[in-house]
C-alpha cells in the first residue's frame, strides 16, 4: 500500500472513529466545480461576441495572458481535492466559462493536469459570448458513458430568440456505480431572479427525468447558478435543502447552505461580503440519513470550499477577495473572481 493509501485510510479511520482492528477500508473521491472566469482563446469564433478577447480587443488578450491564464487555472484544478487525496486530486471537476474545445485542449495539456491524464467531456452552446460548460474527468476514475447537453429553454414569447447556457449532463461510472453529473451556470444577476428560478425547475425535471430511468443513479448538479443557497431557484425549484436529515426522496441535499448562513463563508465577494454562487448537489441517495455508517456505497463525507493563498487578492482594495486575471481593464494575471469548491464521497472497499 502506497504511503497516499496509507494517509488516506488513516485520515478515515479518525473520522469514522473506526479502531484500526476494525479492518474496514475506504476509498475516496473528490468531485469539484471551478468557475474559469473567462477562458478565451485569443482567436475570434465566428457568430461569437469574444472580441474583448481577442490581442485588439478591450483587455489586449494576447498569446503571454492566455498561456499565462493556462498555466495558472491548471495549477488550481490540479490541487483542488489534494487536501484529502494528496497526488490525486478530483475524479472530476465541472467548469463554467469555457469558449471552446480548443481551450479544454490546452488546459488538459498542462502538465499538472496531464501528468494525471484528464480528459474533458463538452459540447458547444448557443451562448452568444460563447461560454461554455465542461467537466473534466480522471479516466482511471471516472468512466463517461454518455454526454449531451440539455438546452436551457425560455417560456416567455419575448425571449423566443435569445440564447443562453444549456445543462451540460455526462454519465458514467465512479467506484463502479452509476453517477451522472449536470454542470450549470444559470443566467446572470442582471437577468432577474425568474430566469434563474427557470433554470431550477428545469434541472429538476432533468433529475428526476435521470433517477426515472435509473434510481440507483446518483445526481450531482453543480455550477455557478449565480444564486445563493438561500434563493428560490435552488430551495424551491430545484428542492435543494440545507438540512440533511430532512431532505425528501424528490429532493436534493445541498451542503452549502449552512456554510454560508452559519458561517458567512462564500466563493465569490460584492461590496465586502461573501455569495456562494458555485454549489454542488445531490439526490439523497448519495447520504446517510439514517446515520448508519454504511458505506457499501457511495456516500457525501464532507464539503470543502477550496482555497489556497494563491488564489486570494493579497494586498490593495480588495485584499481578501479571489484573485481576478482582470479588473478595471488591469491584468492582474490571477485566477477567477470565484473560488472553486469540493465535495468528498467514501465507499468502503469490499
Amino acid at each position: 500500500m502506497t504511503m497516499t493509501k496509507q494517509s488516506i485510510l488513516w485520515v478515515l479511520a479518525l473520522f469514522f472513529a473506526l479502531p484500526t482492528s476494525a479492518q474496514r477500508k475506504f476509498s475516496v473521491y473528490g468531485v469539484g466545480f471551478y468557475n474559469q472566469e473567462n477562458l478565451f482563446d485569443t482567436c475570434h469564433d465566428t457568430g461569437k461576441n469574444d472580441y474583448e478577447y481577442l490581442p485588439t480587443g478591450t483587455n489586449k488578450w494576447d498569446g503571454l495572458k492566455y498561456s499565462n491564464k493556462l498555466r495558472n487555472m491548471a495549477r488550481a484544478l490540479a490541487d483542488m481535492g489534494t487536501d484529502m487525496l494528496p497526488g490525486v486530486g478530483c475524479a472530476v471537476i465541472g467548469l463554467s466559462e469555457v469558449e471552446n474545445s480548443k481551450v479544454l485542449d490546452d488546459l488538459t495539456a498542462q502538465e499538472p493536469l496531464s501528468a494525471r491524464g484528464y480528459k474533458y467531456a463538452h459540447v458547444e452552446g448557443a451562448d452568444r459570448r460563447g461560454v461554455d460548460c465542461a467537466m473534466l474527468y480522471n479516466p482511471s476514475l471516472f468512466t463517461v458513458r454518455d454526454v449531451k447537453l440539455v438546452p436551457y429553454v425560455y417560456e416567455l414569447p419575448a425571449d423566443s430568440n435569445r440564447a443562453t447556457r444549456g445543462f451540460l449532463t455526462v454519465s458514467g461510472t465512479l467506484a463502479n456505480e452509476h453517477v451522472t453529473v449536470v454542470v450549470c451556470h444559470w443566467p446572470s444577476r442582471f437577468s432577474g431572479a425568474y430566469y434563474r428560478e427557470l433554470a431550477g425547475k428545469q434541472v429538476r425535471v432533468l433529475k428526476d427525468s435521470l433517477l426515472r430511468d435509473d434510481p440507483n443513479c446518483k445526481v450531482f448538479v453543480m455550477g455557478d447558478m449565480n444564486d445563493d443557497p438561500i434563493n428560490k431557484s435552488m430551495t424551491e425549484q430545484l428542492g435543494a435543502k440545507g438540512d440533511l436529515a430532512k431532505v425528501k426522496p424528490d429532493e436534493m441535499f445541498n451542503p452549502w447552505y449552512n456554510i454560508l448562513t452559519k458561517e458567512g463563508r462564500g466563493t465569490l465577494m460584492y461590496n465586502g461580503s461573501w455569495n456562494l454562487f458555485d454549489q454542488i448537489v445531490m439526490t439523497p441517495n448519495v447520504l446517510d440519513q439514517a446515520g448508519t455508517k454504511d458505506y457499501s456505497t457511495l456516500k457525501y463525507l464532507k464539503p470543502q470550499i477550496f482555497r489556497r493563498d494563491y488564489l486570494i487578492q493579497q494586498e490593495g482594495k480588495y485584499k481578501g477577495s479571489p484573485l481576478r486575471t482582470t479588473a478595471g481593464g488591469v491584468w492582474l494575471n490571477g485566477f477567477s473572481d470565484h473560488l472553486p469548491v469540493v465535495v468528498y464521497l467514501v465507499k468502503e472497499q469490499q
